[in-house]
């Protein structure tokens, strides 16, 4: 299997380039990254965005350490994006993401990676509201995936997420989704994180990653790998005891012919944290991954 790491854990940290590629390459031996938008703003005035986003590619070069996509992170996951209630809102979240299309092209990505948004609590609720709002997200996708192809990116990659009010959320809605994106201008692939597809108090049965993986495979892009216990979505490193186990993730990864996809580590810990405890934590974790995990 392939090992990653999603940058959230520098969050409010580790927020210059060259300090964060050097950690990245020398503490944590990792060659490939996911970007967090909590780390360079899509909304930024687009040239000085441009300026920083080469110096974030130039010295993740220089460390020879590959930014392989960008993702949402937790700044943008606050808002209901493509699924407002509002027709203003959702044109607002369209130019968002091709935004973060651009500065995903300005980083040297070739993948963009989000979650898409979610529904209001009456909407979610309301049959004929969800189908409206489902199909209005599919059709912005489909102009974002033409502005990620003029922009040079390979893909769009759409998080499952452990919430009924927000699309994909279970292994069938995924497959359904990734059916009717089918023949957009660059393909969108999924992207299944470990602590969603675990999330028992929503998916009762079908908290399994094996089902996730077995129904899921054909359409996955990329997966998010953490700790957690079932109850929460914890993002937890490995440092905590949990349910994902190395045997786990080996067996999972291996009977689902998902060897060659790449699994980013996403830790998201308290802002509170003591920044040397969570340093100590990453390096125990990443150290615990790459031996037990054999890469």
């Amino acid at each position: 299997m392939k090992l990653g790491l999603n940058l959230s854990f520098a969050v409010k940290r580790w927020v210059e380039p060259e300090r964060l590629a050097a950690l990245v390459k020398h503490d944590f031996a990792t060659d490939h990254v996911q970007v967090t938008w909590d780390l360079i703003d899509p909304w930024w005035p687009a040239e000085q965005r441009g300026a920083y986003a080469r110096r974030f590619r130039e010295a993740f070069e220089r460390a020879g350490v590959v930014i392989d996509s960008t993702f949402s992170g937790l700044a943008a996951y606050s808002y209901p994006q493509l699924l407002a209630p509002d027709e203003l809102q959702r044109g607002i979240a369209l130019q968002f993401f091709k935004r973060a299309v651009d500065m995903t092209a300005e980083l040297g990505a070739e993948v963009m990676g989000t979650a898409i948004g979610a529904l209001s609590y009456d909407d979610a609720r309301n049959p004929q509201r969800r189908e409206f709002l489902y199909q209005d997200m599919l059709k912005n996708i489909r102009m974002i995936a033409a502005h990620g192809k003029e922009r040079g990116l390979k893909e769009i990659h759409i998080e499952a997420t452990p919430l009924f009010t927000e699309i994909p959320h279970s292994p069938s809605v995924s497959v359904q989704m990734m059916e009717d994106l089918k023949g957009t201008e660059i393909p969108v692939r999924l992207l299944i994180d470990w602590g969603h597809a675990l999330y028992r108090p929503l998916l009762g049965d079908e908290a399994d990653i094996a089902l996730w993986f077995r129904t899921c495979g054909p359409y996955i892009g990329a997966i998010h790998l953490q700790q957690t216990d079932g109850e929460w979505d914890r993002h937890w490193d490995f440092t905590k005891e949990g349910i994902v186990t190395p045997e786990l993730i080996k067996k999972a990864t291996k009977d689902a012919g998902l060897d060659e996809i790449t699994q980013y580590l996403e830790v998201c810990t308290a802002i509170e944290d003591d920044d040397d405890q969570v340093y100590a934590r990453m390096k125990q974790t990443m150290d615990y991954l790459h031996r037990e995990l054999g890469v």
